[in-house]
């Protein structure tokens, strides 16, 4: 390698981060905020929504499908799902939310794409922490939670999410139809990833379908995690991980190659 490239190198390099940060920086002030009610209401929503649906299905049922406790069972349902809808929406948008910001050169469509990523991972990381801390340590869950299954659970819905984030930063950008599409499409997808339910109680052929949905795997995985007596057998990582490298390879292909075509149009 030529020595005389490496401090141009070194320079991108440290040009990236604070441009990163800056971001990052940005992003806590618009999206929460600059007061702290922001930032706690991104904890409240889903705290709030697993109290309402604890409330609605404790009437009809007198236990949910696993364990004997509604808050821990829709919480492990909840808080992927959620973690996933945050990042991908959330990065999903990254070009059109900086888009005035990418006019300059020292700022480019990957470091608006991983500021994003990053400050909504940090976010869910500390939701998900505090939800599952507090219903864990308030309630009787009679659940064994484990800390390794929890971490593979919440990677797999973050490379998921990223995949779908970078395809949709690509798609929304260059149709905009896309987005009206998508929203649409993604409705059906709270009821159809097994939150309110277990996988194995669907019947069959549906339960062949619905093996096809990552978010499956992703909360089978974090159930499986809380409950030693749930074997969720059909949780497959290697799904989850091979369709989001993918969707976020081709994702990044096509905004490294048609991104400047975008940013004019």
């Amino acid at each position: 390698m030529n020595p005389a490239l490496r401090p141009v190198h070194k320079q991108r390099s440290f040009a990236s981060l604070r441009a990163i940060s800056a971001l990052v920086l940005r992003e806590m002030a618009t999206t929460n905020g600059r007061s702290a009610n922001g930032f706690l209401w991104a904890i409240a929503e889903p705290v709030g929504g697993i109290i309402l649906l604890t409330a609605i299905f404790s009437l009809g049922f007198r236990s949910p499908s696993v364990g004997t406790n509604f808050a821990i069972f829709y919480a492990t349902g909840l808080v992927p799902f959620l973690f996933y809808l945050s990042i991908s929406g959330k990065t999903a948008a990254a070009i059109q939310y900086s888009k005035p910001l990418l006019a300059y050169p020292a700022v480019t469509f990957m470091d608006a794409f991983l500021a994003r990523a990053f400050f909504n991972l940090v976010t869910q990381v500390m939701v998900a922490y505090l939800i599952f801390t507090v219903i864990y340590f308030t309630q009787e869950t009679r659940t064994d939670p484990q800390i390794l299954g929890i971490v593979l659970s919440l990677a797999m819905a973050l490379v998921f999410a990223l995949g779908v984030g970078a395809m949709n930063c690509f798609l929304f950008t260059a149709f905009p139809w896309w987005q009206f599409a998508w929203a649409i499409l993604n409705r059906p997808l709270f009821l159809v990833s097994c939150i309110f339910f277990i996988y194995d109680d669907v019947p069959q052929p549906f339960q062949y379908y619905l093996w096809f949905n990552p978010l499956v795997h992703v909360i089978g995985q974090m159930r499986k995690s809380f409950y030693p007596s749930y074997a969720g057998d059909y949780v497959s990582p290697a799904y989850v991980f091979g369709v989001g490298f993918v969707l976020l390879g081709i994702g990044l292909a096509f905004l490294t190659r048609y991104h400047r075509d975008l940013l004019n149009s």
